[in-house]
């Protein structure tokens, strides 16, 4: 069945909307009523609310050749959106859909809680279960190992800079920095010569939080600590207090952080466009944004691995969108579930023609092609897709070698899973503060984050 789109709404956050597929889901329906008296599967499935019409057009077109494919099974739609807040009581009141979409960071609850069902042995019939890439799959895992969710997109954090600033600076484009002492060095050579920010961080919106973990984790520490129902803060650690005081001194002493103190991420993403950037941290995928939203010239962009230190600990923050199951349906349903998310969700990745229709179509409406995300499949799958679609590929592959070269090899590790976004908005306080105020001490303002983040967790 079609779905209508309501009246217009406005357009879901551009970097939600670029970065990750259309969010479906599917209201929940009890076993005994999942089928119809025609004998069909009814699967319920919910596409992300305020779409345009030309995107409900395509998802519904979608669903026709799903139909077609699969003559037992009716899909239905409506709109719904995800929110952790109001799960359990749209679980308990059966609205979720049978098919819905979730951050990795609410994967292992949901699983551990048995908020979604174990469609473990519907996923391992896939051609390609055994070919998910063991960084991003583990998302989707229970404790025993089992595969109870899809991961459907995924990234890990990057570092992005500007190769004609690199050049301007004396700097080789095709050698960005591999350690954080080299893009302290980096960035003190780009602001001194081009008079641009050698480097920019994050701030605002929560988004100085999700980088400020993000380099947490690059110099081997972690935002919390899970024993059990506990969870712990451990924003005062050495670790942390190592970025903050490689962060304070690139802004005191080497004055090479430009002057805007307080950047979101669509702020950043305008500035580095535009070239007054030369190194920033986000989504290795981010490429699309830059160029779609904000004008990048390609000659421009270049992006890196994030350089990590030497501990054993070190790894690249990430994350991405699983693809899961309500509880409350039956076997037919689950089985129609999996082949759903088969088709709509990993067709583009693991099939000839659709990886091949997916790229034309982005191609000819001048969408990039075959821009570096972190792939949720392994190698060989991943380099037979890219393969597929080479000849639509629109996007300069060596100046993103520095990246694609390492992404495999790097650890994945997920983003803090209590209470995370609060989390992050205490976090880009720290950050800011160390930024603005000169006088700002390590000590006291990671003792305060880490007091202040433990009370946010306490109260759940």
């Amino acid at each position: 069945m079609k779905f209508t789109a309501a009246a217009s709404r406005s357009a879901r956050a551009a970097a939600v909307a670029l970065v990750l597929p259309l969010a479906l889901s599917a209201c929940g329906s009890a076993p005994d009523d999942e089928v119809g008296a025609d004998g069909k599967v009814r699967l319920r499935v919910a596409l992300d609310a305020g779409l345009e019409k030309g995107a409900v057009d395509a998802f519904n077109a979608r669903v026709e050749q799903f139909e077609a494919a699969h003559p037992d099974i009716d899909v239905e739609s409506q709109e719904y959106t995800w929110t952790a807040a109001s799960f359990t009581a749209q679980l308990a009141g059966g609205t979720i859909p049978d098919v819905f979409t979730v951050p990795f960071t609410d994967g292992r609850g949901l699983i551990e809680r048995g908020q979604v069902a174990d469609v473990s042995e519907q996923i391992g019939e896939l051609p390609y279960a055994g070919a998910l890439n063991p960084n991003v799959a583990k998302a989707g895992q229970a404790a025993d190992g089992k595969q109870w969710a899809v991961p459907i997109a995924a990234y890990g954090q990057a570092l992005h800079y500007n190769r004609t600033l690199f050049t301007q600076a004396g700097l080789d484009p095709d050698r960005p920095p591999t350690t954080w002492a080299e893009v302290r060095s980096a960035a003190r050579l780009i602001s001194e010569r081009t008079g641009q920010a050698g480097y920019a961080q994050m701030t605002s919106g929560n988004t100085g939080g999700w980088v400020l973990a993000t380099l947490g984790y690059a110099f081997g520490g972690r935002v919390e600590r899970i024993d059990g129902d506990r969870a712990e803060a451990t924003i005062d650690t050495p670790e942390m207090a190592e970025v903050l005081t490689t962060l304070r001194a690139m802004r005191w002493e080497d004055d090479s952080m430009g002057a805007n103190f307080l950047y979101d991420w669509a702020g950043i993403n305008q500035d580095f466009a535009a070239g007054r950037i030369g190194m920033y941290v986000s989504g290795g995928g981010n490429y699309g944004n830059l160029v779609t939203q904000n004008g990048l010239k390609p000659e421009d962009y270049g992006v890196a691995a994030l350089p990590l230190a030497d501990d054993p600990d070190a790894g690249v923050l990430g994350g991405g969108t699983l693809a899961v199951v309500s509880p409350k349906i039956g076997d037919r349903g689950r089985d129609a579930a999996v082949e759903w998310i088969d088709f709509y969700y990993m067709g583009k990745l693991t099939d000839r023609e659709a990886a091949v229709a997916d790229a034309r179509t982005l191609a000819e409406t001048g969408q990039p092609v075959g821009a570096p995300a972190l792939p949720v499949l392994d190698r060989a799958t991943y380099d037979r897709a890219r393969e597929w679609t080479r000849e639509y590929v629109n996007v300069p592959l060596e100046q993103m070698a520095p990246y694609t070269a390492e992404m495999f090899d790097q650890p994945l590790l997920t983003e803090p899973t209590r209470s995370t976004q609060d989390v992050y908005k205490i976090l880009d306080r720290t950050v800011q503060a160390l930024l603005t105020d000169s006088a700002g001490d390590v000590p006291t303002l990671l003792a305060e984050a880490d007091a202040e983040v433990q009370a946010r967790i306490d109260r759940g």
